[in-house]
């Protein structure tokens, strides 16, 4: 028989932190079905208002958690600038291939790619700062490259969107965690930080007449704007999750997502081949040994926290 010592208030973080977790990576994994209501703008003016209605949302919700003095520090602080500007960037790059997949009937790429990249990740580690893999970790590397090997070679089809995808998140990953600021704040900087090019192509658009927001009905132009609370709300219950949560906790439920993109493509009536069969079935497998190893790991750092205590 096993007891719970945790008191009332560390279960009630505990229930928040994984009711904000569900909630936001289910916002991500429903994200396509967004921009297939909005698909009759194309990917860069849906990229342009995915950034220009962020920021207000974002600032409001900055002020809110008093987190504007971590603002006015980035800005102040050139270290600090200067890798959120690049971060944001790169993910500007991910936001627009991820919208023209979608767009493009390819969503069953996108789940590839977030699937693939917490394993991204591991390689990063490996290759750049000198880690090494335990064995489940090998074992998931492996089976992932097969599943994309797989993919290619028997289905005639390269998954550039999904390593595209992968590679540039986990090149923002990578990039943000070397940065002392915290995740609305930094994103609301990001967004900043490419906001001036967002208005200037709006208006370039809106000069040659061929801006969806600026002659589209009060619909499509209403469904622009709430692209602002769709990239912002998902983070903000992240950031609340994070601070609840396990490690590994939130990296088993970040599958959700890719899990939720995945099924939203079947909805949408992609093709699901049988080297798309093979393939994701050797990723999930690989995800399967990847959390494994990753919450094995979590309970021995603990079992050897409370040894030491």
């Amino acid at each position: 028989m096993t007891f719970d010592s945790s008191t009332p208030s560390e279960r009630l973080r505990t229930r928040e932190g994984l009711t904000s977790a569900l909630i936001s990576y289910s916002l991500w994994g429903c994200l396509p079905v967004y921009f297939k209501l909005v698909d009759t703008v194309p990917a860069a003016e849906v990229l342009i208002h995915r950034i220009i209605w962020a920021v207000p949302f974002g600032l409001l919700i900055v002020l809110a958690r008093r987190q504007w003095p971590e603002v006015v520090n980035a800005f102040r602080t050139p270290r600090t600038l200067a890798p959120l500007a690049l971060a944001a960037l790169v993910l500007a790059v991910n936001w627009l291939v991820y919208i023209r997949a979608v767009q493009n009937d390819m969503i069953f790429q996108g789940s590839l790619g977030y699937y693939i990249n917490p394993l991204m990740y591991v390689l990063v580690g490996v290759v750049f700062f000198g880690e090494r893999l335990r064995p489940l970790q090998t074992g998931a590397v492996l089976l992932a490259a097969a599943g994309v090997a797989v993919l290619t070679i028997s289905g005639g089809e390269f998954p550039l969107i999904a390593l595209t995808l992968a590679t540039t998140f986990t090149i923002y990953g990578t990039i943000r965690s070397r940065v002392d600021i915290g995740g609305m704040p930094g994103l609301f900087v990001e967004t900043v930080v490419l906001l001036p090019a967002a208005l200037a192509f709006l208006g370039w658009l809106a000069s040659r007449q061929t801006a969806v927001f600026t002659s589209g009905e009060a619909g499509i132009v209403a469904m622009l704007m709430l692209a602002g609370p769709l990239t912002v709300l998902p983070l903000l219950l992240f950031a609340l999750a994070a601070r609840r949560l396990t490690l590994s906790t939130i990296g088993v439920m970040q599958f959700i997502a890719p899990t939720l993109q995945f099924l939203v493509g079947l909805a949408y009536g992609e093709a699901l081949t049988g080297p798309h069969i093979v393939c994701f079935a050797l990723i999930w497998i690989a995800v399967f040994l990847f959390s494994g190893d990753a919450w094995r790991r979590s309970r021995s750092v603990r079992r050897g926290a409370s040894f030491n205590a």
